[in-house]
């Protein structure tokens, strides 16, 4: 699917009818009962803990409980889709994943939703990269040496993937594109059975997200070849990156970000954005976003779009090249 020429909205004032002082009062109340963060997700993924850190912080903020709801399914379409549909009102918001926004248009023929009208990024909340691991039983120490492999060993590399049209998938086909190789993409219902096979060398390689892989790639279990992101990771200083191994212009990394409904009224937004990220800026809601191996990484609505839009423009043609069509 190709995407129209179309920018990200901004937030839309869906109260223009109250005179403001009434508009900034209601701001002020707000929020004056439970707020239902959804995510979309099953439990016990990535998106969990992002979710329920914000969560809590903003519970302490508003003196009001905020609720996370797991919405999985589509690849993440069907609670960015139960987002867009809710009241905008302020009272559901969506720690959405970039892919989402970035990838799945490009895949899908329809998301039940329109991600550019229909959904506002508020701001980025984080970022994580990906990592490139083999099995120890692989041949290759470095990104080269699994190229030198693959292309001696052509129709025989394969690449696994938590499921079609998930990053770690449109990784590896960035990766077959740059580097000049062949893989077979496996993919898996989730990351945990991808990684399951990996370890015994039942598949060659794997573009797996950092947070999932890094505590295997320390102990030893899996061997890490490189990081995706333009630069080293804070979290794996010592692993160089697709790029500097050989490479160049291999740059893929991912994060979480907070919407809302279009319409709902800006001053409710403009609290939920300036609540959000002083909540992002408390040193201990860092310090627990590092152990999961993930930068917080905050940002104005304009940002977080011109992000998305860069984002997406880039993904199109590889997607369209690989032929990927969301399961």
């Amino acid at each position: 699917m190709k995407l129209p020429r179309r920018k990200f909205l901004h937030l839309a004032a869906g109260a223009v009818a109250l005179p403001a002082v009434s508009r900034i009062a209601w701001a002020q109340a707000y929020p004056t009962r439970y707020v239902r963060v959804v995510v979309q997700f099953p439990p016990g993924g990535a998106a969990d803990p992002v979710a329920r850190l914000l969560a809590n912080r903003l519970s302490e903020i508003w003196g009001q409980q905020v609720v996370v709801e797991n919405r999985g399914g589509a690849g993440g379409n069907i609670g960015a889709a139960a987002v867009a549909q809710s009241p905008p009102d302020g009272y559901t918001l969506l720690v959405g994943l970039d892919a989402s926004f970035t990838i799945n248009p490009h895949i899908y023929a329809s998301l039940g939703f329109d991600p550019i009208i229909d959904l506002a990024p508020v701001t980025r909340l984080c970022t994580f990269t990906n990592m490139m691991v083999v099995p120890n039983s692989s041949p290759a120490r470095s990104v080269m040496e699994f190229v030198s492999h693959a292309k001696a060993n052509r129709g025989k590399i394969t690449f696994a993937s938590p499921g079609t049209g998930t990053p770690p998938h449109v990784s590896g086909e960035l990766f077959k594109r740059l580097a000049g190789v062949e893989m077979t993409h496996v993919p898996y219902r989730g990351g945990g059975p991808a990684l399951n096979d990996l370890i015994p060398g039942r598949v060659d390689v794997m573009f797996a997200t950092l947070p999932s892989v890094l505590a295997h790639a320390q102990s030893g279990a899996l061997r890490a070849l490189a990081v995706t992101s333009a630069s080293r990771s804070p979290f794996a200083p010592n692993i160089p990156t697709v790029a500097e191994s050989g490479v160049p212009d291999f740059d893929v990394s991912d994060g979480f970000g907070l919407y809302l409904p279009t319409k709902t009224p800006a001053e409710i937004a403009k609290k939920i954005y300036n609540d959000a990220v002083a909540a992002m800026a408390d040193p201990a809601i860092k310090q627990r976003f590092e152990k999961i191996a993930m930068s917080v990484v905050t940002s104005t609505h304009s940002e977080f779009a011109a992000h998305l839009e860069s984002q997406a423009a880039k993904w199109g043609p590889i997607i369209r090249a690989a032929g990927i069509k969301g399961e």
